[in-house]
């Protein structure tokens, strides 16, 4: 067993829960230290947060054209998650080589939780390492790993001229000596980026279908151009039974700044009818933004409010789509230029979504809140709950002007605008849910139900460790619910009791100071709303602790084929 194996195992050993240490493993022989590090084993509780879930949803309906461009896109998928492994750290394909060399008895564990989580980082604990004692750098590998936040910004101070370059979502930066340089991604990594546009166009010549030929070979001239504005225009005119987005979008991964893309590939299938069905919600965006609880010069109205709503099921996935916490709908494209002109896409990944509900929320209802009060979940809620949070990302402030000069809600809060961007979603898309029953459009005697479904899911995000962006949100839910007497701790039944009339004000009143903080685009004001908000108190932290016996998470499995 090498040196940097061992350190990992017995420092996993001494952080784990009682619970963890429960978990006992036949020990490998070796060291008494490591041996007693096995038998605790960290390692497998750490897989066991997991449930590995068959995916194999009914795509009879598809052509054998559609299959033919399914198949494509799935290799596209494949190359995805080789670049956002060396998003992630370059160092991963030779880390993950020394593990495949080692002879420990450890080695498949590793293995698989390596490529559970895209390297030696747990994606549920803060990204500390478990194989090795490298800590993940902030920015990932879209900056020099010694490079701080100071050195970034006073190089842009002292050349003004590289700033568009630097702060591009398409370029990484590199040292050249003694200099910054700003690399673009179809450059540095042009290895993988060059077969998926050929592999692109392979698909567009097999589909007759105009809408996703167009969207498929545009997307491959912006593989090797890093110009991404034209496809995801024609993304957002897509019809037909193949969703497919593929390419670089969320900036999760970069907690330096928040400027750099991540590559990521989802491959769906539309269900039309489920897809109409929720259709209608689209046409009250611009309903729901004159509606939102502050003062008028808050509302954005330039965005466009084209919003296709679009129910899938996940055929496979790549890159940034694959590790850790899956995904369970998006809202893309994220360039705002695109928003302004088209709105965005919803894409509600309806397999995942009712794994999760199945295995995860509804087991934890009875954990969390009373009898009574658990009861009331239900999966349309959490349907809900994760179509307006969808829809709610289209709403609110995009581009915004600060000391006179027009910028973005991205750009002022930096690596802090991900946690606060996915608070909002979910806080506004409670209170949409809650402006649609007031309309009438969703019924009103199914508030208790939502509310509760709503307070529950807080704790499914919290479960993914204070680096999640999605866990970040949901702590600063919880604590402003907290003072707001949402709810309270009863002692007899240590569980939850929800003060449903408390929580529907408080709702309103979150959505408006959030709306306000983004608005503003004041970084500091940001910062110490998080620094605040986002420290759970004891009792959450004993509920989180007594969820040990339910996955944290669901690992698809999707064949390769159709």
């Amino acid at each position: 067993m090498n040196k940097f194996l061992a350190i990992s195992l017995i420092s996993l050993a001494a952080a784990c829960s009682q619970g963890e240490k429960d978990a006992s493993a036949q020990p490998v022989e070796g060291s008494s230290a490591v041996a007693a590090a096995v038998e605790q084993s960290p390692l497998q509780a750490m897989r066991d947060q997991f449930a590995v879930v068959e995916m194999a949803p009914d795509v009879s309906f598809l052509s054998d054209e559609d299959r033919a461009v399914v198949n494509k896109l799935n290799q596209v998928g494949a190359l995805m998650s080789e670049i956002y492994l060396r998003q992630r750290s370059e160092e991963n394909p030779a880390w993950r080589d020394a593990i495949a060399d080692d002879a420990s008895a450890e080695k498949d564990l590793l293995l698989n939780l390596f490529d559970l989580h895209f390297g030696p980082w747990d994606t549920l604990n803060e990204n500390k390492p478990f194989y090795g004692d490298v800590a993940m750098p902030d920015g990932a590998a879209f900056y020099p790993a010694d490079m701080s936040k100071e050195e970034f910004d006073q190089w842009i101070a002292d050349h003004p001229e590289d700033e568009a370059a630097f702060k591009s979502g398409y370029t990484v930066i590199r040292r050249d000596g003694d200099r910054l340089i700003a690399i673009p991604y179809s450059t540095h990594y042009r290895e993988w980026l060059e077969p998926a546009a050929a592999l692109m166009r392979e698909a567009a010549a097999i589909t007759t279908n105009d809408s996703l030929k167009n969207f498929l070979t545009l997307r491959a001239e912006s593989f090797l151009t890093d110009d991404y504005y034209e496809s995801e225009m024609a993304w957002m005119d897509l019809n037909g039974p193949i969703e497919a987005a593929i390419g670089p979008y969320e900036v999760y991964t970069d907690n330096l700044f928040g400027y750099k893309t991540a590559y990521e590939a989802f491959v769906t299938i539309i269900n039309p009818e489920e897809s109409a069905a929720l259709a209608k919600y689209k046409d009250f965006l611009r309903d729901m933004e004159a509606n939102l609880p502050v003062d008028e010069k808050y509302k954005n109205f330039k965005r466009g409010f084209e919003s296709p709503i679009a129910v899938t099921y996940q055929v496979h996935g790549g890159g940034d789509n694959v590790p850790g916490v899956q995904t369970i709908a998006f809202n893309l494209p994220n360039d705002e230029r695109v928003r302004e002109a088209k709105g965005a896409k919803k894409v509600i990944l309806n397999n995942v979504l009712g794994a999760k509900f199945d295995r995860i929320l509804a087991p934890m209802a009875d954990i969390v809140l009373v009898p009574e009060q658990a009861a009331l979940l239900k999966k349309a809620h959490m349907s809900n709950k994760t179509l307006f949070h969808e829809l709610s990302h289209s709403l609110g402030p995009g581009t915004i002007t600060v000391d006179g000069e027009e910028t973005t809600v991205n750009a002022q809060l930096q690596e802090l605008y991900s946690p606060i961007e996915e608070g909002k979603a979910d806080i506004m898309g409670g209170y949409n849910v809650l402006y649609m029953m007031a309309r009438g459009e969703i019924p009103d005697t199914e508030k208790e139900s939502y509310l509760a479904t709503h307070f529950v899911g807080l704790f499914r995000s919290m479960r993914f460790g204070v680096a999640a962006a999605h866990a970040r949100g949901a702590a600063f839910q919880y604590t402003y619910f907290k003072d707001a007497g949402a709810f309270e701790w009863d002692g007899n039944e240590n569980k939850y009791r929800l003060d449903f009339a408390a929580l529907e004000n408080a709702i309103s009143d979150l959505t408006r100071d959030v709306v306000i903080l983004q608005a503003n685009g004041d970084y500091d004001a940001a910062k110490a709303f998080l620094d605040q908000y986002t420290v759970l108190d004891a009792n959450a932290k004993a509920a989180i602790a007594a969820l040990t016996d339910l996955p944290v998470d669901i690992q698809p499995v999707y064949a390769d084929e159709l």
